[in-house]
């Protein structure tokens, strides 16, 4: 995805990315089960969490879909699988560079921190994966995603689909050579498995959270467990990583609205 038209169900591109999103995982999967891989679980995790057609996937997969859910992007994880895969990630909000640079929220967020340390989707994703002993082995994604996810997990494999020009520009493969290029790298991966080494995040976790609005941390810090580090900047300590992914979903999905 480049532009705002492919993000939504209201952009005009949005059905059309939908398939090749779908197409994208399904390439994964098949060179994961060509590699040895006999279990999958999907977690749908863009936007609304329903983008990838059910009906395009493989039987034995399953899918995790809705949000919120506790561990966010990670929902589903345990200590009984072998690797993760990332498809269709993005540079951190943080980043000057990086086709739809952002960390969990585009419109509210600036920075996301553990330990001290600004963290992607990606280094989130890893930091959940590795407090059960599993590693990230490959990841898909702009130029920047990819160089981003690298330093921050490792030595993983990485499919570049597209080079950035611009939060909304970039130059991109035609779906049928992304398609190919992350069947390539998962089937790398796959046969240097046991060289993955998971991302250990020391505990207890502190998460620094900065937003562009002052409200959200001037609240959060009614609750004495949180602390506003400054006008636009809330700390939460949690024992260890699954604590942090949890606040760091009720914050960006907690709303008074909730209702059946």
């Amino acid at each position: 995805m480049v532009t705002a038209d492919q993000l939504s169900p209201s952009g005009f591109e949005y059905q059309k990315y939908r398939e090749v999103m779908t197409d994208e995982v399904a390439t994964a999967v098949q060179a994961a089960r060509d590699g040895g891989a006999s279990e999958f679980v999907l977690s749908d995790s863009h936007g609304n969490a329903e983008n990838l057609m059910l009906e395009r996937l493989p039987e034995e997969v399953t899918v995790v879909r809705g949000f919120p859910r506790p561990l966010s992007m990670m929902q589903g994880i345990d200590s009984t699988f072998a690797a993760v895969i990332l498809i269709g990630y993005h540079a951190p909000t943080n980043s000057a560079v990086g086709v739809r640079s952002h960390t969990l929220s585009s419109a509210r967020l600036t920075e996301v921190r553990l330990n001290g340390k600004a963290v992607s989707e990606a280094g989130i994703a890893g930091a959940v994966a590795g407090r059960f002993g599993v590693p990230v082995i490959m990841i898909s994604g702009d130029d920047a995603a990819v160089a981003e996810a690298k330093a921050a997990l490792g030595d993983i494999e990485g499919a570049v689909v597209k080079w950035n020009y611009g939060f909304h520009s970039a130059r991109t493969m035609v779906p049928a050579a992304g398609k190919k290029l992350i069947g390539e790298r998962v089937a790398a991966a796959m046969r240097r498995l046991r060289t993955f080494k998971p991302l250990v995040v020391p505990s207890p976790v502190t998460v620094d959270v900065r937003f562009k609005s002052p409200r959200p941390p001037e609240v959060l810090a009614y609750l004495p467990f949180f602390e506003r580090t400054d006008a636009h900047a809330i700390r939460y300590v949690g024992k260890d990583v699954i604590d942090a992914a949890k606040f760091l979903e009720f914050m960006t999905s907690y709303t008074i609205e909730l209702e059946p």
